[in-house]
């Protein structure tokens, strides 16, 4: 009876485990643009639930509201409608004070166009975001350094950002969103302004963040970047069209696949046909000079003899 009292209590236990939150969670959200029969709907009724971890790709085509949607997100603008329920808390009811203290503590932005103030050192734009904090400069800069180091750009602290590649500029601009350790990552169109290999090592680094435990979003216009995702959503006027989850393949998965040996073909046996007969036909000569050989010594061995005896 105790035992059965345990399990029923082990069950209750189980049932009554809270489910897990979403760290953002958007109900009918809406943003309109102009007045009147002018009146245009950037994002018209958005519902959607993010959970911690996912690496999600946001494409469409351009005037979707990709970019709106990160902008609110963001805390950067505000809906007209809806709901932006963010790590349990209506954002609708934060203070400006407030929605910048969040933006500040729990968001990192990567921006298109890097974003990154040309007076300033590239440690300086790094520790930057740290000054909102009333972190004193030494702190500052030590922790500006130390994220800069992740991105192997140690060497580059002093450089102003005119002196820095593409690729180079927006792995700044990545430490410098990930300074103050956020929650959620925000990346618009991270590689729009680079080359191939550039996107591809700034897509690693992401990635790497992504293995981490972070929580991204990327908007992009390249298909072929969804595949370092684990969630693509494709969006099309103002409205979510599609969402679906990428499987990632594990270990378990894969099959192993035995191979046939290829057969020979016809080429392959006559040549090696022909270097197993020179093979043979060179040991025959090799055995036949040593049996000459042989033989001349016998007999230049018994003609010595021969005249030994005879002078004898």
């Amino acid at each position: 009876m105790v035992m059965v009292a345990l399990a029923c209590q082990c069950v209750d236990n189980r049932v009554k485990m809270p489910a897990k939150k979403p760290i953002i969670h958007l109900k009918g959200l809406v943003k309109k643009y102009g007045i009147g029969d002018a009146e245009q709907r950037a994002l018209d009724g958005v519902d959607l639930k993010i959970d911690r971890g996912e690496f999600i790709a946001i494409m469409g085509p351009s005037g979707c509201g990709k970019t709106t949607l990160l902008n609110i997100l963001g805390l950067l603008d505000r809906a007209d409608d809806g709901e932006y329920i963010l790590d349990g808390e209506d954002v609708e009811r934060f203070s400006s004070r407030r929605r910048a203290r969040v933006r500040s503590d729990q968001i990192g932005i990567v921006f298109q166009n890097f974003n990154l103030i040309d007076r300033m050192t590239v440690i300086e734009n790094v520790a930057l975001p740290l000054t909102y904090h009333g972190m004193r400069r030494i702190k500052r800069l030590e922790a500006a350094s130390q994220s800069l180091k992740t991105f192997h750009l140690s060497e580059r602290e002093y450089y102003l950002p005119h002196q820095l590649s593409g690729g180079q500029m927006q792995r700044v601009a990545i430490a410098r969103a990930l300074v103050n350790k956020p929650s959620l990552i925000l990346a618009d169109e991270p590689t729009g302004n680079l080359d191939s290999r550039s996107s591809h090592v700034i897509m690693q680094e992401l990635a790497d963040l992504h293995r981490r435990g972070n929580t991204i979003l990327m908007v992009t216009h390249n298909p072929n970047l969804t595949s370092y995702a684990s969630r693509v959503i494709n969006m099309l006027d103002g409205q979510v069209a599609s969402d679906k989850k990428i499987r990632v393949a594990s270990v378990s998965d894969t099959q192993t696949i035995v191979l046939r040996s290829p057969k020979k073909t016809t080429a392959e046996s006559t040549t090696k046909k022909s270097k197993s007969s020179t093979l043979a036909s060179l040991k025959k000569k090799a055995e036949k000079t040593t049996k000459k050989k042989a033989a001349k010594a016998t007999k230049t061995a018994k003609r010595k003899t021969a005249k030994k005896e005879k002078s004898a």
